[in-house]
């Protein structure tokens, strides 16, 4: 069964563009709130994600500095799936926001969407937002 994209939109406040970056795009950042511990490769661009016993590989296959990123599981069998960070800053508030581009399964859309929720309320609350 083909996986379904999903998008989620969270309001950051007023945390900082490069903060955020840091967060979604850096080790140190990514295993404040990600994943218990995170390391790369010496091309900087396949990243190792640690849970526990378990570990995955994504590797960066788009991004635009201070604005987005964009990974794909090293194991992921559809071309077609990834994960994505974007930043945005709103122009009448100047808040930021971080959307969140996935996929999963239909049945499992629902616990993704829910895990997003949980690991993002990590990130503000390491953010102090």
């Amino acid at each position: 069964m083909p996986k379904e994209k999903f998008h989620i939109e969270f309001l950051m406040g007023n945390a900082t563009q490069s903060s955020l970056w840091r967060m979604v795009s850096q080790i140190d950042g990514l295993s404040e709130w990600f994943a218990d511990e995170v390391s790369m490769d010496e091309t900087e661009t396949i990243y190792t994600f640690y849970w526990g016993k378990t570990s995955n590989q994504a590797i960066i296959i788009n991004q635009k500095p201070l604005s987005g990123i964009r990974y794909q599981w090293a194991d992921e069998e559809e071309n077609t799936c990834y994960f994505e960070f974007l930043l945005r800053k709103l122009d009448l508030s100047g808040d930021m926001t971080l959307e969140i581009t996935d996929f999963a399964e239909p049945d499992e859309k629902g616990d993704a969407i829910a895990l997003w929720e949980s690991q993002v309320d990590e990130m503000k609350r390491r953010l102090g937002i």
